[in-house]
């Protein structure tokens, strides 16, 4: 399972992202180009005190990114066809998440092999992009870890 997000806007999401993921040890591609800079100094002022822990890919663009993966395109996205809890996920999944500001285009859209949306009130538009990975990375894990059964 890997997290993915596509030109991230916010430091701080992306920061709270990492942080999710190093703690359920999920990598996390990042696919450029991001609203903000990426050096320690950046890194340290946006909360990201885990992105050291967190194994991170970084991606120049889309292409790259596409080229390299690995395992199906899970697009979470408010145009989802399925809803998150019909969704089935695979371990070798990869979560993708759009900009805060844009989402994905049309075509990294279509390059998704499910789109998934999480179930909302209606008249209410959509969950912040860390929210959203938290939900659904939870509900992929769950169904893809097999733990061991108590003693």
């Amino acid at each position: 399972m890997r997290i993915a997000l596509f030109e991230p806007d916010i430091a701080g999401n992306v920061g709270t992202i990492l942080r999710t993921a190093a703690c359920f040890g999920v990598a996390v591609d990042l696919i450029e180009p991001m609203g903000f800079p990426w050096s320690d100094r950046a890194l340290r002022r946006s909360g990201m005190d885990y992105a050291g822990v967190a194994q991170v890919v970084r991606h120049a663009d889309w292409a790259a990114f596409n080229t390299a993966r690995q395992g199906r395109l899970i697009l979470a996205t408010t145009r989802g066809a399925v809803d998150l809890w019909e969704a089935r996920f695979e371990s070798d999944d990869i979560l993708l998440f759009g900009s805060e500001s844009a989402g994905v285009p049309d075509h990294v859209h279509a390059a998704a092999d499910l789109a998934v949306r999480i179930p909302l009130q209606p008249g209410l538009r959509s969950l912040n992009v860390a929210v959203s990975a938290g939900i659904i990375l939870a509900e992929s894990l769950r169904q893809t870890s097999n733990p061991a059964p108590p003693p």
